[in-house]
């Protein structure tokens, strides 16, 4: 059906590679299939803990919770630290997870995604002493226990857009999310926007379906497979070849019904799903990564030293989001350079990938 060798699709020299490329600011350890973390020699115990909360989703959704969960256990074998995790499979989970690793004497807690927001608060009001940070989530007013973890994914999704609609044989792509909500419709809002810009710039007339940059389709969980597919499904009966779900494990029940469409694309989101969801890496054009596992290794790292609320900001300039490589054959050299470009353009300002186009 399709040629599944993958090559370096985005690969030029100083800032361009580190923006478009897929790799983080530095080498991130081989993960097993598990989450856990292979290095050649386990770190020295030290005298500090480090603890996670998953949202619904849970640390096997080969997505955001699984890449975070990555990190702590990057964090426990390069540098030594205790780490435990407690694992949410619904909302009421979140408070009393909170509390138990809170009882569990933990110096660090980081929690996972948005819907953990307002437990997060709540649990760092009630325990002062206690250090928190959360992944995909600010505060209007700073909290001096809490360090937020933010990801311009809008910046690689922009990317990712535009090679959709290069790539696209109908003419058509799509996206839905899981849940509306900004670390969800950032995503979509990107990717939009590339298809936009794409048809700008190429007199070109792609369609998006599945958000218009206000609403859109949403399944209404990250839990449901099912919808997933069913939605994916309804794009592809109206011409998509290539579909981007932000939706957690949802986004299995796309994968699904894409591979059995046979000719259509999936691009995944978080990590990168050729390595994250292998039974379906046959039919992944790329990935829209954010470098979570990154992210979540330097705030323990630092925590240790010292722990700040000042805000982790991932972006294409510093490595903190990026695309993986496009699926052998999908997108041309031309497309390649333009995307350098572009990327180049997104970072000094030129281009504000949510809305151009």
């Amino acid at each position: 059906m399709k040629n599944t060798i993958r090559f370096g699709a985005i690969a030029a020299a100083g800032a361009l590679a580190l923006a478009a490329c897929s790799s983080a600011p530095e080498e991130e350890p081989t993960s097993s299939a598990t989450g856990g973390t292979e290095t050649e020699a386990p770190a020295e115990s030290v005298d500090y803990k480090a603890c996670m909360v998953s949202d619904q989703g849970g640390f096997d959704d080969a997505s955001f919770n699984q890449s975070a969960y990555e990190g702590l256990q990057r964090a426990a074998a390069e540098l030594g630290v205790e780490v435990a995790e407690a694992e949410s499979t619904a909302e009421s989970d979140y408070g009393p997870n909170l509390d138990a690793q809170v009882a569990a004497g933990c110096d660090l807690i980081i929690t996972v995604g948005f819907l953990l927001g307002d437990a997060t608060a709540t649990a760092a009001a009630a325990n002062p002493d206690t250090h928190f940070a959360i992944v995909d989530f600010g505060y209007d007013e700073p909290i001096e226990n809490i360090k937020p973890m933010f990801f311009e994914t809008d910046e690689a999704a922009f990317l990712a857009g535009y090679a959709a609609a290069s790539a696209s044989g109908t003419g058509t792509i799509g996206t839905f999310g899981g849940i509306n909500i900004p670390t969800v419709s950032i995503f979509m809002d990107g990717f939009l926007a590339g298809a936009n810009y794409y048809n700008e710039q190429k007199g070109g007339d792609v369609t998006v379906l599945g958000w218009d940059g206000a609403e859109g389709s949403f399944s209404g969980d990250f839990e449901d497979q099912t919808q997933g597919q069913n939605i994916t499904q309804g794009f592809l009966d109206q011409g998509a070849d290539i579909v981007m779900p932000v939706a957690g494990p949802v986004g299995l029940g796309a994968a699904s019904a894409i591979q059995a469409d046979g000719n259509s694309w999936l691009v995944g989101v978080d990590s990168d799903w050729t390595q994250s969801a292998p039974d379906y890496a046959d039919i992944v054009f790329t990935s829209v990564l954010k470098q979570i596992s990154n992210a979540v290794f330097d705030t323990i790292e630092a925590s240790m030293a010292e722990f700040t609320n000042d805000p982790y900001v991932g972006t294409l300039e510093n490595g903190g989001v990026g695309v993986a490589d496009f699926a052998e054959g999908t997108v041309s050299d031309e497309v390649v350079t333009e995307l350098e470009t572009i990327a180049a353009a997104i970072m000094n300002g030129e281009i504000e990938p949510s809305t151009a186009g």
